[in-house]
């Protein structure tokens, strides 16, 4: 049976010692001391808040490690995207934070998936549409081009979760050149971030 390995960060101890005490015991999963969570599958984040502090440690390990987040806390519908950039894929409130609910979380994370309550998943939805209606306002009822054989692969490879270091590497590019890509594409249709770049394409039929 394989074990998926999880590393844990909480801002407190007492928060830190739930995650331990919910997901030790669970036999699908290992535990990763602080030292190897660079092997970790799946980081388990506990926050109150996205504090600044928390934002910014969430984005090097986003840039450093690269795997997918299981966040354990209450988000507001305005830090969501926030999160998505910092490769949240599953937000789980504290109040519904049992051990069933962790493992499932965990095991959704891991295998590819997400999982986002309900007023969330609607509230970037929302976002989206409300982006693409300007989108669509500003340039006449249509996207102002299609995309580039090299802005399809770099976004289709965004939307299956490949960061940019991993997406240089299976393109052959330079760091560098994905980067240049992504931002030409989030400049020529007017696009706050990666995630509203790859939303508006898949919704819009440019991949």
């Amino acid at each position: 049976m394989h074990r998926v390995k999880v590393a844990l960060q909480a801002v407190d101890p007492l928060s830190m010692a739930g995650l331990v005490a919910h997901l030790e015991l669970v036999p699908d999963v290992v535990l990763l001391p602080a030292e190897q969570r660079h092997h970790a599958e799946v980081a388990v984040v506990a926050v109150d808040r996205l504090t600044a502090d928390v934002v910014a440690g969430m984005r090097r390990a986003a840039t450093d490690i690269g795997t997918p987040v299981v966040l354990v806390g209450d988000l507001d519908e305005s830090e969501l995207v926030t999160a998505v950039e910092c490769r949240v894929v599953a937000v789980l409130p504290r109040s519904a934070a049992s051990a069933e609910r962790l493992r499932h979380s965990v095991m959704t994370a891991a295998a590819g998936g997400g999982l986002m309550p309900p007023n969330l998943v609607g509230a970037l939805i929302k976002d989206v549409e409300r982006l693409q209606c300007q989108l669509l306002e500003h340039t006449g009822g249509a996207p102002r081009s299609r995309l580039t054989r090299r802005e399809e692969e770099v976004l289709r490879m965004m939307a299956e979760g490949l960061d940019t270091a991993e997406i240089a590497v299976k393109l052959s590019y330079s760091e560098r050149t994905v980067k240049n890509v992504i931002y030409g594409v989030t400049t020529r249709f007017n696009l706050r971030n990666r995630p509203h770049a790859v939303a508006y394409a898949v919704r819009s039929g440019l991949i």
